[in-house]
């Protein structure tokens, strides 16, 4: 699909690559790209719900300085006049950020996030603020008891999106935004990009800043691109990489470059295949056959594939995880808790109450599990490369199925990851027979983003050669 081959109404399936190139050859402008995005969300989203509030003034003020940057031939780098929006518990300076709740937030509202500054500084055009799970955490049940509906799947809009950030893998989606920041406590960027069928990108704890991101598990917390091609994922992760002064947290290792390498292949590189996150539990077929044509892809560029276990099963992962994932989410929002508990919807208030009640020696006999998680988790990188495996156990679940929902999120391989801190990604894999998005994730060593997303490109290529965004259905979205 050549770029002069699209008509300007099929702007908003664009790739971030493509829409650049266009504006670098004048084919289209800023300005027709956000025009695009604001038709799309006109559209669709009074079905799939991505967004909770917009500022279309100032984005079409930004998209003007763009318009004139593109026209003067000094434009600021690829993402210079692209559409983008986040996670509405990143806090953005001008446009209110809630979390997706109703209580009353203390913030100050010239709080703006360290990452949203340094995409708006490469020429980025902040559309609005993007639906999630109240305050970016809970239980992993929808109880449909916030103000806002809940974001649903641009492919089947009766099925789940995943979360937390489940608007921004529904915007990437859809086409209501080209690309989308979510944060990553436990999977919730990878699991909404798994169920969406976009890329999902948790990278390397502390590579990216948290400074103006509300805290829900402050040692898990991570913010990631979610886009709809691994080429779009590696310009925004450059763009939004690096040490941060404001975030103590943030490493002083320099960035690697990631788009550099992205065509160099994965000739020789050892690929350890873990089949199942659980001993107990066998993945949907749909995922299975889609780890097997991702291990012969990566055979057939030269790759060394051979199967591997983790250390543990993932659900012992995830029991040392949820202790201290529920402390630091009490700690965090302790005060909310105690003055406006009554005004939080039930998942995020069912999940404090239970880390208001976590023993110390829980919490502190979680934490020595983790570090020796982690070492162990690590010294499997002396044998393999990357790790492929599912990212889910099964394809996204009905939203109004309550059980299979909780399901989809408990039972995922994020936690793992989010526990130890390696760079994570979910890859589309294609669809099962009903239409509804596969994937599978890679997971490498501390700061080798450059590496994994060598791997997931090799995939790409296989399962999704070219863009792919859904075809929303107006009307076939169903509340429960």
């Amino acid at each position: 699909m050549s770029l002069n081959s699209l008509p300007s109404t099929d702007l908003a399936a664009l790739s971030i690559a493509e829409a650049s190139r266009g504006i670098a050859s004048g084919d289209w402008r800023p300005t027709d790209l956000l025009q695009a995005i604001f038709d799309r969300l006109d559209a669709v989203d009074g079905v799939i719900h991505s967004y909770l509030r917009t500022d279309r003034e100032a984005a079409l003020a930004a998209a003007g300085q763009a318009d004139l940057r593109a026209e003067q031939g000094t434009r600021l780098g690829a993402l210079d006049g692209i559409p983008f929006a986040v996670k509405d518990n990143i806090y953005t300076s001008g446009l209110a950020t809630t979390g997706g709740s109703r209580v009353p937030q203390h913030h100050d509202p010239a709080l703006h996030a360290t990452l949203v500054a340094r995409l708006q500084a490469a020429g980025a055009i902040l559309v609005g603020k993007l639906n999630t799970w109240e305050y970016g955490t809970g239980t992993g049940a929808v109880h449909f008891d916030l103000d806002a509906p809940p974001a649903h799947n641009p492919w089947h809009p009766d099925h789940f999106t995943g979360g937390s950030s489940s608007g921004s893998g529904a915007a990437v989606a859809a086409g209501t935004a080209y690309f989308a920041i979510g944060t990553d406590t436990g999977g919730s960027v990878r699991l909404p990009a798994a169920a969406c069928g976009v890329v999902g990108l948790k990278p390397t704890f502390g590579r990216v800043s948290r400074h103006g991101i509300m805290p829900n598990c402050p040692s898990f917390d991570i913010a990631g691109p979610l886009t709809v091609t691994v080429e779009d994922a590696c310009l925004v992760y450059e763009a939004i990489a690096g040490h941060d002064p404001a975030d103590p947290t943030t490493l002083n290792h320099s960035v690697e470059p990631v788009l550099p390498t992205l065509r160099d292949g994965v000739k020789g590189l050892r690929v350890g295949l873990v089949r199942r996150l659980d001993p107990v539990d066998d993945v949907e077929p749909a995922i299975a056959q889609a780890l097997d044509q991702a291990c012969e892809a990566l055979r057939a560029q030269g790759a060394h594939v051979a199967e591997i276990s983790l250390p543990i099963a993932a659900a012992e992962y995830r029991s040392v995880a949820a202790p201290i994932n529920r402390s630091e989410s009490y700690a965090a929002n302790e005060r909310d808790y105690l003055e406006h508990r009554d005004l939080m919807g039930r998942a995020l208030r069912e999940k404090l109450d239970v880390g208001k009640d976590m023993r110390a020696s829980i919490y502190l006999g979680a934490l020595r599990q983790r570090q020796d998680l982690i070492a162990r988790t690590d010294a499997v990188f002396a044998d393999v490369d990357v790790l492929l495996l599912p990212m889910t156990d099964r394809v996204a679940p009905l939203l109004s199925d309550e059980q299979s929902v909780i399901a989809f999120t408990t039972r995922s391989a994020g936690s793992p990851f989010s526990l130890t801190g390696h760079p994570a990604v979910s890859v589309p894999a294609g669809f099962n027979d009903k239409g509804l998005p596969v994937a599978v994730q890679l997971v490498a060593g501390f700061l080798q983003e450059a590496r994994l997303m060598r791997c997931a490109r090799v995939l790409e290529c296989h399962f999704t050669p070219e863009p792919l965004r859904a075809k929303v259905l107006p009307g076939a979205a169903r509340q429960p």
